[in-house]
């Protein structure tokens, strides 16, 4: 092999290693949520029956009530851990990034917001449905139900600490969205997170008031209500879209330039 082709070879090699789209991260955190989701799903199936018919029952105690004093705390720190981190590594010379970090960075952050969108699937609409599902088949004795604590106290948190983490990433290392506030990325992240304050208002509407399980029932309409902000996933998507294309055709410029 000549020198001039073993220099090609050692060129591609280097440009292969230094590539900017990287979805593994991505991938294996929604297979281990995948695997998570399920084995908790099964979980509730077993013990719900068994043990989460009788609130007052010691086995209700051991099996659903710990459970939910333990995922509590660890999701509350799960937040803060997240969003301490991207903002004690923030980018402090935003302005210094080159085009091709922030390429980089961007379908980093397209990964984020895939993990965002695949938790809110889980829980604002898998959990969520069987949760209407559970309370039109069982009568229930507390707010603590085995359905709520796996969807509100579990699925729920979990997206948002999800999108905190997509919305933090972007304040801190995208030059687009660190410099000005995207109303569109506020809202994706903020009307989501809104339907966990909400929960309160619908656990003290279900304990003072006997209703129907229906998600049609006023009760649910700040569910609804919040859950469509969802759609700004698509002024998110856009804002993202916009400047890679604008990022590409400077790459182009700068190859025809060599």
């Amino acid at each position: 092999m000549s020198l001039t082709t073993e220099k090609a070879a050692g060129s591609v090699r280097a440009a292969e290693s230094d590539t900017i789209v990287n979805y593994w991260p991505a991938y294996w955190t929604m297979i281990c949520l995948f695997v998570f989701y399920v084995t908790i799903r099964i979980y509730e199936q077993y013990f719900g029956w068994k043990a989460g018919l009788d609130s007052f029952a010691p086995e209700f105690q051991t099996y659903w009530l710990n459970l939910m004093w333990t995922e509590l705390p660890l999701e509350f720190i799960a937040f803060c851990g997240i969003g301490g981190y991207l903002w004690k590594t923030r980018d402090r010379n935003i302005d210094a990034v080159t085009p091709r970090e922030e390429m980089r960075r961007l379908l980093t952050l397209i990964g984020w917001l895939a993990i965002y969108a695949f938790t809110v699937y889980w829980g604002a609409s898998y959990f969520t449905e069987q949760d209407g599902t559970w309370h039109q088949t069982v009568i229930r004795d507390t707010d603590f139900t085995p359905s709520h604590i796996l969807e509100f106290y579990l699925s729920y948190p979990i997206y948002i600490i999800a999108g905190w983490g997509a919305f933090m990433y972007a304040r801190t290392r995208i030059p687009q969205f660190a410099k000005k506030i995207s109303l569109p990325f506020l809202l994706f992240f903020a009307g989501p997170f809104m339907i966990f304050p909400n929960i309160g208002l619908n656990e003290w509407g279900h304990t003072f008031w006997f209703m129907e399980e229906l998600f049609t029932a006023p009760l649910h309409w700040g569910f609804v209500f919040f859950g469509w902000f969802a759609l700004a996933v698509f002024g998110t998507a856009c804002q993202v879209l916009d400047r890679v294309i604008e990022l590409s055709k400077e790459y182009e410029k700068d190859a025809l330039s060599l």
